[in-house]
């Protein structure tokens, strides 16, 4: 449960309740729009959308919309876009991760293999920014572009750093700004063109989905270290066992000796945890203060996310954002 400032209470599920019946005509445009005249790309859709997920892209950009109007057809095919783009990043991302299992399942990359899995992740781009171009709206086409060069950026600059153990504070938030935090950014702009904003409006939005987005990457590599299995859908410690130093261990780095530094790196050469027990890295992230710096970096943004919100109306729209920025800081999974 969220409380905002303003004393407004919310769950996860008032917040997806304001946007229900869109969702549902969400679910209807993705289902038919990821059919292909190839088998295999609907059948990777299809089994992606029902792996769970809990659609945060497409509820903030309706959300983003509610702000302003009711979401129109506009609305509902920019929400299926979106969530097109981000099934498209996770196809991708897990072939290059070498990833098994995702959201608890096996990864489609797993059951599929690597070619099929990357060539349906391409398809699944494209078939987005034919969606995007039937709404002849080049401000629209613009913001997706842009999004696809930061977020294949932010993807060639991590594998640039695998296996590092000097990446800085700044390093991981350059990854999360374009991995992240910008397709955020993109999906709430995007619901307030679809709301009929001004451009002032619609940059505020944007703001403020950057900023939710970055809080929701860090507290997601917080997840990595302090959660349990059952819970994320994915093992604990992936991102270090994939040569990853993300921003807890970055800042825990910082403070650690030579000795659990070379440790670090003997997970990052390795890839496992065979020779460096998991648990022993966990409580060097701990002793250092680590996870607890990355969650007051979180709560940084989402407390700059709130504040951008308090010049618009207080109608139910704004509540739900605002209860949104709690629950991303506040989740365990």
């Amino acid at each position: 449960m969220a409380t905002s400032k303003l004393g407004l209470v919310l769950t996860a599920r008032e917040i997806q309740s304001l946007v229900a019946k869109d969702l549902e005509r969400v679910e209807s445009e993705f289902r038919l729009e990821s059919v292909g005249s190839v088998e295999a790309v609907g059948q990777i859709a299809q089994y992606l959308q029902s792996n769970g997920g809990k659609r945060l892209r497409p509820i903030l950009l309706l959300v983003s919309t509610r702000l302003f109007s009711e979401p129109s057809l506009e609305a509902i095919r920019l929400a299926a876009v979106v969530e097109l783009i981000h099934t498209a990043t996770l196809v991708h991302d897990d072939i290059i991760d070498e990833a098994k299992t995702r959201r608890g399942k096996p990864s489609a990359n797993t059951i599929w293999g690597n070619q099929t899995s990357v060539l349906a992740g391409d398809w699944l781009y494209m078939q987005a920014f034919q969606i995007a171009l039937r709404l002849r709206n080049f401000d629209v086409l613009d913001l997706l572009i842009t999004l696809t060069q930061q977020m294949v950026d932010g993807e060639l600059l991590q594998l640039e750093r695998i296996g590092r153990l000097d990446v800085s504070e700044a390093d991981c938030l350059e990854l999360m700004d374009r991995k992240t935090a910008s397709l955020f950014a993109v999906c709430t702009r995007l619901g307030a063109i679809a709301g009929g904003a001004g451009e002032e409006e619609q940059a505020l939005l944007g703001d403020f989905g950057w900023n939710l987005g970055m809080a929701f990457q860090m507290i997601d590599d917080v997840l990595d270290f302090t959660s349990r299995e059952a819970v994320l859908g994915k093992p604990v410690g992936n991102d270090l066992r994939e040569g990853k130093v993300t921003l807890p261990m970055s800042y825990a780095l910082e403070r650690a000796s030579a000795a659990e530094r070379a440790r670090i790196a003997q997970v990052l050469k390795e890839g496992c945890y065979d020779s460096v027990p998991f648990e022993d890295v966990k409580a060097m992230v701990e002793r250092h203060g680590g996870a607890e710096r990355a969650r007051e970096r979180a709560n940084e943004f989402t407390a700059k996310a709130r504040r951008l919100l308090m010049g618009l109306p207080g109608t139910p729209a704004r509540a739900a954002l605002l209860a949104a920025t709690e629950l991303i800081a506040d989740r365990d999974r």
